[in-house]
C-alpha cells in the first residue's frame, strides 16, 4: 500500500482495497460509497470539529435504536433517502399499488387476528371498518395473503410510545385474505402525528428548522407466496399535513377517504353499528422478480423469509 497519499491519491488507494473482495455487488457498492463520500469531503472540507460532531451523532443514532425503535431509519426517511430507495425500486412494478416508507415503528411479531377483528380494541374514538381486496397485477384475487398492518391511535401516539397505556399489539394485526382475496378489519381513524424528535434526528429538525408531523395514515406490509413483498401505507385524505410529510412518503395513489357507509346490512356483516365511517382499497401486489434457486433469506424481511421457507418445504 502506498504511504504519504494525498487529498489526490487516497481515494485511488482505498478503492484498490477492494479489489480482492469476492462479492461483485459488494466490491461496486463500496467503490461508489467511498468515491462520493470522499468527493463531498473536499467540496465541504470539514474541520476536524465537524468531523467530531458528524462522528458524534452517527454515535447517538445508533444508541438510540432499539428493538421497538430504529433511529436510523427515521434518519433516512427524514432525509429523503427512504422514499428514493422505494421509488427506484417501484420502477421494477409499475403495474403494483405504491409502495411507500416502512417507518421506525415496525414488528416482527404483531398479533394475529381474524378478518373483521378490532386492530385498535384499546383506542379511543368512533370505529371504523377498512376493508378491500388483495389482487395480482393481472386482477385476479389473491388468496391467503398475509397483511400486516400498524397505526398510531386517535391522539398520535403507537403502542411501543405508551407503555402502561397502551398494551404491545394495540394498533396491530396480522390478517389473511378469504378465498376472494378480501380483507376487512375494524379499527380507528389514526391522527396525524410528529415522529418522535427526542434523539439526534430530532435536533436535526429543530437545527434545520423542520417540522416532524406526518399525515394520518395506516401501515400495510402485504406478503403471498409467489408475489414480491409490498410495504405501503394508505393516508387518509384531507388529513394535517398531507402536503408536507417529514419524511416525504405521500403518494397521491395511496391517499384514502374515509366515507360515511349507511348500510345495516353491511354493518350486520362487519358487527358494526350504521351510520360508519370505511375506506375501500385494492392492494395490487406483483409476482415475485427474485429467482428462487438464488433467494438469500438472511436478507430478507422475517415475513418474506417465512413465505420462502414455506415453500421451499413443500417442494
Amino acid at each position: 500500500m502506498s504511504t504519504d497519499l494525498g487529498p489526490e491519491t487516497l481515494t485511488a488507494a482505498v478503492i484498490d482495497s477492494f479489489r480482492n473482495t469476492p462479492d461483485d455487488r459488494l466490491r461496486t457498492i463500496l467503490t461508489s460509497l467511498t468515491t462520493h463520500l470522499h468527493n463531498f469531503v473536499r467540496e465541504i472540507e470539514p474541520t476536524i470539529e465537524e468531523w467530531e460532531t458528524a462522528i458524534n451523532f452517527l454515535t447517538a443514532t445508533g444508541q438510540k435504536c432499539d428493538s421497538v425503535r430504529q433511529e436510523f431509519i427515521l434518519l433516512s426517511d427524514v432525509l429523503g433517502v427512504s422514499m428514493m430507495v422505494e421509488t427506484l425500486n417501484d420502477a421494477e412494478t409499475p403495474d403494483a399499488t405504491d409502495s411507500t416508507v416502512l417507518g421506525p415503528f415496525h414488528m416482527v411479531e404483531s398479533p394475529n387476528r381474524e378478518l373483521g377483528e378490532n386492530a385498535s380494541p384499546e383506542s379511543e374514538g368512533d370505529i371504523c371498518l377498512v376493508r378491500g381486496r388483495i389482487l395480482s397485477v393481472t386482477g385476479e384475487p389473491v388468496p391467503n395473503a398475509t397483511i400486516d398492518i400498524w397505526q398510531a391511535n386517535t391522539k398520535g401516539f403507537y403502542d411501543v410510545q405508551q407503555p402502561g397505556i397502551q398494551s404491545i399489539g394495540n394498533g396491530r394485526g396480522l390478517f389473511t385474505s378469504n378465498a376472494a382475496g378480501e380483507f376487512y378489519f375494524r379499527s380507528v381513524i389514526p391522527s396525524y402525528y410528529p415522529i418522535p424528535t427526542d434523539g439526534p434526528v430530532g435536533d436535526l429538525l429543530h437545527a434545520t428548522d423542520r417540522h416532524p408531523n406526518r399525515p394520518a395514515h395506516i401501515h400495510f406490509i402485504v406478503t403471498a407466496p409467489g408475489f414480491r413483498e409490498l410495504t405501503t401505507h394508505i393516508f387518509v385524505a384531507g388529513s394535517d399535513y398531507i402536503d408536507s410529510d417529514a419524511v416525504f412518503a405521500v403518494k397521491q395513489s395511496l391517499i384514502a377517504e374515509f366515507v360515511p357507509n349507511t348500510s345495516e346490512a353491511d354493518a350486520a356483516r362487519y358487527g358494526l353499528t350504521s351510520p360508519f365511517m370505511e375506506a375501500v382499497i385494492d392492494i395490487v401486489i406483483h409476482p415475485d422478480l427474485v429467482d428462487p434457486d438464488i433467494i438469500n433469506t438472511a436478507v430478507m424481511s422475517p415475513s418474506t423469509a417465512r413465505i420462502i421457507e414455506a415453500q421451499e418445504n413443500t417442494r
